[in-house]
């Protein structure tokens, strides 16, 4: 199964659906990790560290942030970069989805948007 960060902006309620529907999944938020307030380039290590595709809402400066790491060949499980306008619904559906239909290889260096 896939393994999630959400950064500390991370919209809760997409959380709280994430966590009601599918209580078995394996999601960390940010802020309750010792990155709380770490810059970008931190968290994605960590993330990588800890073989967790990082959910977040910051597509300014994240993305590149993740292809700077896929491009100097270090590991970068996923990105996946939910907009802010859409439904809380659609991208928890969007995520459940992927986390029960997919396998951690298949995000690997990857960033994606959501809704899909």
């Amino acid at each position: 199964m896939l393994r999630f960060a959400a950064d500390e902006n991370f919209n809760g309620n997409i959380v709280r659906i994430l966590l009601t529907r599918l209580p078995d999944i394996d999601l960390i938020r940010i802020q309750d990790t010792a990155l709380l307030g770490a810059e970008d380039r931190d968290v994605l290590a960590w993330c990588a560290a800890e073989g967790r595709i990082l959910l977040s809402h910051d597509a300014a400066t994240l993305s590149n942030f993740a292809y700077e790491r896929t491009a100097a060949g270090l590991p970068m499980p996923g990105v996946f970069l939910a907009d802010q306008h859409a439904s809380a619904r659609a991208i928890a559906d969007d995520l459940i989805l992927v986390a029960t239909c997919s396998f951690p290889a298949e995000w690997a260096g990857q960033v994606w948007h959501l809704p899909l």
